[in-house]
Formats: C-alpha cells, sequence, structure tokens
C-alpha cells in the first residue's frame, strides 16, 4: 500500500516541508525549527513546527540524522518534492547563449560530446555525463581533399547529416589518386557502414574487381581505417567534472564519495543506467536509492535523451551529484543542453 501523498497534507504541513527541502538544497544541511521560525515567514513558534517535523518524519517524507536536531528530506521525499512541488528555474538568457555557443564550435561529434559533459559539469556545479552514441555511422559521402605537404583530408558525411574530418598522409605518388579514390568509395561504398565498406571493399580487391590502381586502394583502405579505429576507440561513456563531487559537505562522508567515484569508473554500468532514459520524452530524475547503481553513494542522476537530424535518439546526457542537487535550475538546463544537442548534432564539422 502506497503512503501518503503530499497533497494530503496540511497547508502547513506542506509549506514546512518545502521550507526545509528548499533550505537544505541550497546549504546541504538539515534544517531545524529555529531557522525555520527565524524569519517570521510561517508566522509559528518553533515549537509548532517542531510538531509538525516530527509528524513529516513519521510519514517517511523527512529524517533526523543523529548528529542533528534538524530535518533533511529523505528520497521518498526529494521525490515527492521533484514530481509535485518544484518550481522550475528556467536557465537565463547568458545561460542559453553559452550553451548554444558551446555546442556549435566547429569540431568532430567527439569533440562535440566531450565539451557538451565539461558543459553540464560548469554549470550544474556537478559531474557532466555524455554516452555516446553506438549506432554505426552509416556513409553518404567521403572525400579526400589535398592540403598540400603530403598530407590529405578525409571527409566523412554520415547519413544522419554528420560531417568529421580527419587527416591522412600521403605518399609521394598518391596525390594524383585523390579523386579516384573520393570517387570509388561515394559510388560503391555509400550507404554501408564503415565496417561493411571496408569488407566490401577488401572483397573486390581480392576478387579483382575493382578498377582502383594500387596507390588509389592504399588511400581508400587507409582512409576507411581512420575512420573505423575512431570508431572503435570512442569510450561508451564521457564523464567530466567528476572533482566537483568532492566538496567540503561530500568530505564529510568519505566512505560515500569514494563509493561514488568507484561507480562513475564502472562507465558501462552507468551507460546501462542512462541507457533506461533513452525512450522518454523528458528529462528523468534518478534519486539515491531509486537506482540500484548509485544507491549507496547517496547520488542522483538527471538524464535526457539527444537525438539525430532524423529525429532518433542516439545517445544519453545528464548530470550526476549529491542528493541535494538544485534539482529545479539542472532539470531544464539538462533538457535544454539536450535539445541544443540535438539540433547541432548534424551540423558539426572540423
Amino acid at each position: 500500500m502506497s503512503g501518503p501523498s503530499i497533497t494530503e497534507l496540511t497547508t502547513r504541513a506542506r509549506d514546512i516541508f518545502q521550507r526545509v527541502v528548499e533550505e537544505y538544497l541550497e546549504w546541504g544541511q538539515p534544517v531545524g525549527s529555529k531557522t525555520l521560525a527565524s524569519d517570521g515567514t510561517l508566522n509559528l513558534s518553533p515549537a509548532s513546527i517542531r510538531s509538525v517535523l516530527a509528524e513529516l518524519e513519521g510519514l517517511g517524507f523527512l529524517a533526523a540524522p543523529h548528529t542533528s536536531a534538524g530535518r533533511m528530506p529523505t528520497d521518498a521525499g526529494l521525490r515527492i518534492f521533484v514530481d509535485g512541488m518544484m518550481r522550475v528555474s528556467e536557465p537565463s538568457r547568458e545561460e542559453r547563449a553559452q550553451i548554444e555557443a558551446r555546442i556549435a564550435e566547429s569540431g568532430p561529434v567527439e569533440q562535440a560530446l566531450q565539451r557538451t559533459s565539461a558543459l553540464l559539469s560548469e554549470l550544474s556545479g556537478a559531474a557532466g555525463m555524455v554516452m555516446v552514441p553506438t549506432r554505426e555511422q552509416r556513409l553518404a559521402q567521403f572525400s579526400l581533399v589535398d592540403l598540400g605537404e603530403g598530407r590529405a583530408l578525409t571527409v566523412l558525411v554520415g547519413e544522419d547529416g554528420g560531417v568529421e574530418n580527419r587527416f591522412v598522409e600521403l605518399g609521394s605518388s598518391q596525390t594524383a589518386s585523390l579523386e579516384a579514390a573520393s570517387n570509388y568509395i561515394n559510388a560503391r561504398l555509400a550507404g554501408r557502414t564503415l565496417a561493411e565498406a571496408s569488407q566490401a571493399m577488401r572483397s573486390e580487391i581480392k576478387a579483382g574487381e575493382s578498377q582502383l590502381d594500387a596507390a588509389s586502394r592504399d588511400l581508400v583502405e587507409r582512409g576507411l581505417a581512420v575512420w573505423s579505429e575512431d570508431a572503435n576507440q570512442r569510450p561508451v561513456l564521457i564523464v567530466r567534472g567528476a572533482s566537483n563531487l568532492i566538496d567540503e559537505a561530500a568530505m564529510d562522508d568519505i566512505d560515500r564519495v569514494r563509493s561514488l567515484l568507484d561507480d562513475l569508473e564502472d562507465k558501462q554500468s552507468v551507460a546501462a543506467l542512462l541507457e533506461s532514459a533513452r525512450e522518454s520524452e523528458a528529462t528523468r530524475i534518478f534519486i539515491g536509492s531509486e537506482n540500484r547503481l548509485f544507491g549507496l553513494s547517496g547520488s542522483s542522476v538527471i538524464a535526457s535523451p539527444y537525438r539525430d537530424m532524423e529525429g532518433r535518439v542516439v545517445g544519453v546526457l545528464g548530470v550526476i551529484g549529491p542528493t541535494r542537487l538544485n534539482y529545479a535550475r539542472v532539470v531544464p538546463m539538462v533538457d535544454l543542453t539536450a535539445r541544443s544537442l540535438s539540433r547541432s548534432l548534424g551540423k558539426l564539422i572540423a
């Protein structure tokens, strides 16, 4: 049988509960009756407030640490607050501009994801996380551009509209083969994944069906190898700002911090948690013991999926921090960042 909802409480109890949660999220410390009575907004005596605090504790919404006379919200209390009482604080115009500008910077998709993770960390004061797309890129167009001095630029355009560049070294006789290599890939390998393209090319060469000369074949093979190697080396998860999790308040519970940092090292498990947010239409919030992975460390995760140009979910980004995260500020920030990355994903160039 489920417990009471916050709407079943008296107006006095709801007001006091909201004040406790907001004070705790701002300062990270248990909140006592004297603090709540001091500014006069509740118009209640400390004794009356203590009575209501005891009631809220009995319902499981608040807890009283043994080292303090104050109360702090439980995970269940935070869930009730987030779902039904939180007053969202939309990002400021300056924050919006900062998010848009950072994501729109030129560079490969990998760099954009790293910048996004770092940006989330900076804006939230916690750790930023971005799950890298696992879907293999399919070729739409491939070009080799002579840069002179023995170097060429390989430009790959994916079917999802993504554009990425890499450099490849040229042999002394290969400059004249750039156009032939590009035409071959575009004519014969478009629509395939990188692995499929490499296999098809090797099969044609082995069967003697390729019309490319040796210099062009080498360029095609090395050009595709750059992308295959890059895809294989991409991490499942990019985490930035883990040091933000070790603040003054956290040092009072070093075991919790150590547990959290150990959890973050297990990137496959963290990615699995984020994966559960892929099908969400809105930003998801995992609070403390609600998720097994971060239950022991008492941490919360705010996550939102991001999409490619076709509207398909390709990854998830988010923030992890202590349960006293500023949810009202961080939730809309994560949502805005996901939408901004989705809009820009197909426009990123090196």
